[in-house]
């Protein structure tokens, strides 16, 4: 909350109104702002100066209305009535001139509780012709209009001005635009009872208790609270149908014959008969998610190709300055290749989050939403659950935080529980070297296998939510009805786009990485320790001393590195699940690379190029890792690895552990494990 001891202004509105794109402009800040409902989940702080003063700006959650079911919706009227602190001294109300009605029923509300109210009408441009005249709509509200267009700077300074003489002038008086019911008023006084409220706004904040409180929702309330807004006289009546229709009844009335005509959206509408539509709808998602991820991997290739390039230079040069020895081996095996495995990640992230950044600012996320709805409410999961899943491609930490756009928390939850699950680009390094090696060598069945282990993610992940909302009781609640405003489509602003990346960029390092570098550096211990070879092995030193040839050098350097693996603490854990891992055609060298994939999944390939003796700076591409895959025998000559291994493997995701703690779908993901490779099982016995 703002500072109690001087003004604060509130920034309200509903989403998608450009409430955050002027708090930018005001305050010169860089909050994110987007063409989706719901992108502003926090409260933004700002300042500006007026007068020669300086005024708090905050920028507080978009609402379409004060009646809070969910914590997101609480924080905005929380912040408008002054819960734990001071109320606002001015509310400037974002309105959409292009659906200005619908915008103004949050000035209404406003204006039941007294607060002093201004309008800053956006999106005039749009509106074009409907747009209303600024002082006729003043008239009506009673209070300050101001046409803004904040991308440009126009409208500021005005609106500033108009800001000052809010703050400067006397409280209004709460202002009711319709009048309750006998019934109702009786309700309102009851719930004012049950509270104790008593300041001049009591009768509209009883209201909002009326409208607010409900079986299904997330607020924290005296259980009297409760009662008193099931108590309805034993009428049945529903209060929201009588305040709401008042509500509208007098905006009807008022404010619609202000706009000349509807605003001209024909141009949106008849993009989406094509896009909303039941075949060709899906038909274009399709598309454009296949020249995504086409881009994605095309281009992220170079990026990532750089960025393990300047880390082994740096680990080369310092190993040149530090010289041989455990301490050099800790900083550049441990440390240094630590913080590779953080940042190898971030070109790939940041392409999705450039595209998704497009598809999001030009309005097509909010019909994908809509259109996957279809499917994913079969799954009791909601509709805007698919955009985080869909960033959970890319990397689950950013995609989890986005999930705090959703308004109910068992949404939250239940998308939360089932991102881990989804195909992040962590594990494409190991699905690559694993079809590469492990099925046969057609590039048709290697190409709709690697789509194959894509979509299994999606299904299973649609799958668990299924299992998940049946059997968790937190999950078990009805699913809402989907709603969600369609915006029009607009063109992106680069900058915002680039903005939002390098924020997700920031997230990631800063939720991941500190974790990923723990585990890596925990994982290169077990692989470094213990130091000292038993006897039954040869003395390595000596033979490679005397060596004739590098040729020989280096084999023999890489066999050492194998004994060593052999021995270590990472090999003797490896050996110790193989007999639990043996089933799914598992062995202990497989079992070392799992063990270190929990650290990072794409450690698994640097893990096994080391078991190989083949150094651990191989990559995917390797064809030396992938010919040692595939030539590996068992004891009776038989391949060790089958193409159904491969399978199991690509089919395994460990969870990596966050914060001390294993994902909420570990359990799940082992069970999928089990029971996907399992199935395996029979068919490799036969073969």
């Amino acid at each position: 909350m703002a500072d109690a001891k001087q003004p604060w202004v509130a920034l309200a509105g509903n989403p998608n109104t450009g409430k955050t794109t002027l708090f930018n402009a005001l305050t010169g800040l860089s909050a994110k702002v987007s063409n989706y409902p719901g992108v502003t989940v926090d409260k933004h702080h700002g300042t500006i100066r007026v007068d020669d003063r300086t005024i708090d700006v905050v920028d507080i959650p978009g609402t379409y209305s004060l009646v809070a079911r969910s914590g997101e919706e609480r924080v905005a009227v929380d912040s408008l009535t002054g819960e734990g602190g001071a109320a606002p001294a001015a509310v400037v109300i974002c309105a959409d001139a292009t659906q200005l009605a619908r915008s103004l029923y949050l000035l209404l509300q406003c204006q039941e509780l007294g607060l002093p109210c201004l309008v800053a009408l956006t999106m005039v441009d749009e509106a074009g012709a409907a747009a209303p005249d600024p002082a006729a709509l003043a008239r009506t509200l009673g209070c300050a209009v101001v046409a803004i267009d904040a991308k440009r700077g126009q409208g500021l300074d005005r609106l500033r001005a108009e800001i000052s003489a809010v703050i400067a002038a006397p409280a209004p008086s709460p202002r009711w635009r319709w009048q309750p019911s006998a019934a109702l008023r009786t309700a309102i006084d009851r719930m004012r009872d049950a509270t104790g409220w008593n300041a001049g706004n009591a009768d509209a904040r009883a209201l909002w208790a009326l409208q607010s409180l409900e079986t299904d929702d997330e607020l924290d309330v005296p259980p009297g609270w409760r009662a008193a807004a099931a108590t309805n006289d034993g009428e049945g009546q529903a209060w929201d149908d009588e305040i709401v229709a008042g509500r509208w009844r007098w905006l009807d009335q008022h404010v619609v014959p202000l706009t000349q005509r509807a605003a001209d959206r024909s141009a949106t509408e008849r993009v989406d008969r094509v896009l909303l539509h039941r075949v060709f709808g899906f038909a274009v998602f399709v598309g454009i998610m296949f020249v995504v991820f086409m881009s994605l991997f095309a281009w992220a290739d170079p990026a990532i190709t750089l960025v393990e390039d300047a880390f082994a230079w740096v680990g080369d040069r310092a190993r040149d300055l530090l010289g041989e020895g455990i301490a050099t081996d800790f900083v550049v095996d441990g440390v240094i290749a630590g913080m590779s495995s953080i940042l190898v990640f971030l070109p790939q992230i940041l392409l999705l989050f450039f595209f998704l950044g497009l598809l999001e600012d030009c309005g097509y996320l909010a019909r994908v939403a809509f259109l996957m709805d279809r499917i994913m409410k079969s799954m009791n999961l909601h509709g805007r659950a698919f955009v985080p899943m869909l960033s959970g491609f890319a990397c689950a930490v950013p995609a989890v935080m986005a999930t705090r756009t959703m308004e109910r928390r068992r949404d939250r939850l239940l998308t939360m529980m089932v991102i881990p699950l989804m195909t992040c680009s962590a594990r494409l390094p190991v699905y690559t070297l694993v079809i590469a090696a492990l099925i046969p060598a057609s590039t048709t069945v290697q190409s709709f296998l690697m789509v194959g282990i894509y979509l299994f993610s999606v299904v299973t992940a649609l799958i668990a939510a299924w299992v998940l909302s049946r059997t968790i009781k937190p999950l078990r609640q009805k699913r809402l009805p989907f709603v969600i405003e369609l915006p029009p489509y607009r063109l992106p602003r680069l900058v915002d786009v680039m903005r939002m990346m390098w924020g997700k960029a920031s997230v990631f390092v800063r939720e991941a990485g500190g974790v990923i570098l723990v585990c890596t550096i925990a994982l290169w211990a077990l692989l470094y320790f213990p130091r000292e070879l038993p006897a039954s092995e040869p003395d390595y030193a000596a033979l490679i001393e005397a060596a004739p040839t590098e040729e020989a050098r280096a084999a023999l350097e890489q066999q050492e590195a194998a004994a060593r693996l052999h021995h270590s603490y990472a090999g003797r854990l490896g050996r110790a699940i193989e007999p639990a891992i043996e089933p799914l055609g598992f062995d202990w060298k497989i079992g070392i690379g799992v063990i270190g994939a929990f650290a990072a999944r794409e450690v698994f390939v640097s893990t096994m190029g080391v078991v190989y003796s083949l150094g651990g700076d191989v990559d995917e591409n390797d064809a030396g890792l992938r010919a040692a895959l595939r030539d590996t025998k068992r004891a009776n000559g038989a391949p060790a690895y089958s193409a159904l291994t491969g399978l199991s493997l690509m089919m395994l995701t460990p969870c990596t552990v966050e914060r001390g703690k294993a994902s909420p779908t570990s359990i799940f993901s082992v069970a999928r494990t089990t029971a996907s490779t399992f199935a395996f099982f029979p068919i490799r016995l036969s073969l």
